[in-house]
């Protein structure tokens, strides 16, 4: 066993003995392994196939039973649509056409979806949301750092990929998953005091960015500039972000080589003469997977029905096979009519609450944190929606994750405001007994 295996043991089974009453470190735990995949990075046997995530998630619900804290679900609009989205995704695993790929996946889909509503349990106060925020944040980010840092070193060759066996090994996927965490990254940069973490904190959205271009996702691309527009169009410091662009961007562009911008260029031809290979496979993908739903409108085709020969049977090209590399056809393929429509629901409800929360710290300024944090979040979804259009990441843990941040900033926001307008009522009671006139107060006594 080599030295890094041991140091990851070591510190695995120290987070462990200290999560044990406390399952919203648990959470934490849990996040980290998910999203960074440390044990990846080991060697050794026990550390690499250990089932650390499964020992998080045991110990995160064990600890709600016997850390004694009052924990309630929060049962708003999207906490209900997700549980029956749930529900719905195993429905359409009853009537799946490729029963041998569905079912293992939705045991996949439905631990992740778990360890979500746990999460909605566990993860009240701002500390726990941020420090939530902070492991998914920097999770993502340390391969955006390492693949920032491998472009520099490599003149732009190569494509930057994430950790081996998880969902964001792609360049698509894992370009994906770094522009949704950029916004949180400016969150945690707008609310620490400390310069050097500050400056840190900069360094890191740089090589991220870096590592998004390095990834040579076009997707990545076009969703990192849709997100950049909107962050400059709702940012309180437009001049500061706009000089930021303009002395980040360039540089980065130049810096890459002439194929990188070539295959930038690709997104804008039409034509399916001018199309590469990738992009025809993958809208023969969308065909095929768009002809499943019409011939299965209520319940789809279930998981991993493009990855069967059900593919051949509805594909215009029947050779070339590819998965769905969109969140929209997945679902849609997948889970049917009804299933695409929770699915979007949960992204137009989510946008619902951002809005509300926006508008309760306008009259309760101490929420302006909650304001700035969904605002960010929401950010990152939006850059989950432009580049999911060519991604296959309908079920990935983190939008989920920021969704909850969402929900739970909604939840905390409407009970600071219940509070405040109680001690309103309180202060203007106390103030109008105090001005009674005192045979008034005798009576009132």
């Amino acid at each position: 066993m080599q030295l890094r295996d041991i140091l990851f043991t070591s510190i695995m089974l120290a987070l462990i003995a200290y999560a044990f009453r406390r399952p919203w470190v648990a959470i934490l735990i849990w996040a980290w392994l998910s999203y960074m995949n440390p044990h990846r990075l080991c060697y050794g046997f026990a550390a690499y196939n250990i089932p650390w995530t499964t020992i998080a998630a045991i110990l995160t619900i064990g600890g709600l039973y016997i850390s004694g804290e009052k924990n309630y679900f929060p049962w708003t609009r999207e906490t209900v649509l997700l549980t029956i989205f749930c529900l719905w995704m195993t429905v359409t695993t009853l009537f799946g056409l490729n029963q041998t790929g569905a079912w293992p996946y939705l045991d996949r889909v439905l631990k992740i979806q778990a360890m979500i509503f746990v999460t909605f349990f566990a993860m009240k106060g701002r500390f726990r949301i941020e420090a939530l925020v902070w492991v998914m944040a920097l999770s993502i980010a340390f391969w955006g750092v390492k693949g920032g840092l491998w472009t520099l070193l490599r003149g732009g060759g190569g494509h930057v990929e994430g950790p081996v066996n998880s969902m964001i090994f792609g360049n698509n996927e894992l370009a994906l998953a770094l522009v949704m965490v950029l916004p949180m990254i400016s969150y945690l940069q707008l609310q620490n005091t400390n310069k050097r973490i500050r400056w840190a904190l900069t360094g890191t959205q740089i090589l991220c960015v870096v590592g998004i271009v390095g990834t040579y996702s076009r997707a990545g691309f076009l969703a990192l500039c849709v997100m950049w527009a909107l962050q400059w169009w709702k940012s309180r410091h437009k001049l500061i972000l706009a000089m930021a662009v303009v002395l980040v961007a360039p540089p980065i562009i130049y810096f890459m080589p002439h194929a990188w911008l070539e295959r930038m260029h690709t997104i804008t031809n039409t034509s399916e003469d001018t199309m590469d290979g990738s992009v025809k496979g993958r809208l023969n993908a969308w065909r095929t997977g768009i002809n499943i739903a019409k011939d299965h409108p209520i319940v789809g085709g279930g998981f991993k029905v493009l990855n069967s020969p059900v593919f051949a049977q509805y594909s215009p090209d029947p050779k070339d096979q590819h998965d769905a590399h969109s969140i929209y056809i997945e679902t849609l393929t997948e889970q049917g009519f009804p299933g695409f429509l929770m699915f979007m629901g949960l992204g137009v409800f989510t946008w619902f609450t951002h809005r509300r929360v926006v508008k309760m710290a306008r009259r309760l300024p101490e929420l302006q944190w909650a304001s700035d944090l969904v605002t960010h979040v929401q950010l990152g979804l939006i850059g989950y929606a432009v580049g999911g259009a060519f991604a296959g990441l309908a079920y990935f843990d983190l939008p989920y994750h920021m969704m909850s941040v969402i929900v739970l900033c909604g939840v905390f926001a409407k009970d600071a405001v219940r509070a405040a307008a109680r001690a309103s009522a309180q202060a203007a009671w106390e103030a109008q007994s105090a001005q009674a006139p005192p045979e008034l107060a005798v009576q009132e006594a």
